[in-house]
């Protein structure tokens, strides 16, 4: 049986071409503003986007009538990859344009993380390891307001490589599958990278993943990360018994040549000559 109440497997409500579209649309978006700013996340958002794109454009249920905010929840524990999220919330309405523009400025609300309180920000995330414990939380809350026999809220939780090296983030797995959290979906951002080195070079021992996963009592499947109808796919098609973890393979600053897999990237903002190089590349390709 499939848990979620709206989604279904093979693309029933989700466009991926659309998302394609979109997520180039959200790496224009996020250089633009790049060029405002001393330094940005670029990679570690641009290798996230399809997987936050997939939740909020197609996983996560829209909002009830009158109302403009979703049954479900999402939450970029990964917050050094706040951009991507940003530029989503811009796109669906919740933030507004003039915040956006104002990203990390004197007079502006946005920091490099994201703070709790500001539109569409459910959690105040930054310090890796914290996330999951705040999703854990936020799904037993989600699954006691539903009341026995109702659909309780999804909530979606977004980590980093090396967030899946804190302690207190496999506690927050353990507890996850001992309560039998069915509404919690987490994906990992697997990009093989943690700050400015190789996760499977740094901590051979983090791989494999997946197996540790389902010894710790999660449902667990590894997608291409980049492929947003796969994501929304994996997560539709799952059986709902256990709380579900998500593996996305991603490529670290996905979308500009320069940037792919190339640590400096991690918290630099281009020179306006790669700058011009990222947008003329964003022309050409095709997702």
């Amino acid at each position: 049986m499939t848990a979620h109440p709206i989604a279904q497997p093979g693309h029933n409500r989700f466009d991926v071409a659309e998302s394609r579209r979109r997520c180039k649309s959200y790496r224009r978006r996020i250089l633009d503003i790049s060029q405002k700013v001393g330094a940005l996340h670029i990679a570690p958002a641009f290798s996230c986007l399809e997987v936050v794109d997939a939740c909020y454009h197609g996983l996560m249920r829209p909002a009830p009538a009158g109302g403009t905010k979703s049954p479900d929840t999402f939450l970029m524990s990964k917050g050094h990859g706040c951009m991507a999220q940003y530029v989503v919330l811009e796109d669906i309405g919740v933030l507004p344009t003039s915040d956006l523009d104002a990203y990390c400025t004197a007079d502006g609300i946005l920091g490099a993380h994201p703070d709790y309180g500001n539109p569409g920000i459910e959690a105040s995330t930054g310090s890796l390891g914290h996330g999951l414990s705040m999703a854990v939380g936020m799904a037993v809350a989600e699954r006691n307001i539903a009341g026995k026999g109702n659909v309780p809220g999804a909530v979606y939780c977004v980590l980093s490589d090396g967030e899946l090296q804190e302690g207190s983030t496999w506690e927050a797995i353990l507890m996850a599958s001992t309560l039998g959290l069915t509404n919690l979906v987490a994906v990992v951002d697997n990009n093989d990278f943690q700050s400015l080195g190789r996760t499977s070079e740094t901590h051979p021992s983090f791989y494999p993943l997946l197996e540790k996963l389902e010894a710790f009592g999660w449902e667990a499947v590894e997608v291409n990360g980049h492929d947003s109808g796969a994501v929304y796919d994996a997560v539709a098609a799952r059986k709902g018994d256990k709380p579900f973890f998500v593996i996305a393979k991603t490529i670290k600053g996905r979308g500009v040549s320069y940037m792919e897999s190339v640590p400096i990237w991690h918290y630099r903002a281009p020179n306006p000559t790669e700058y011009q190089q990222a947008i003329d590349e964003l022309k050409e390709i095709a997702s």
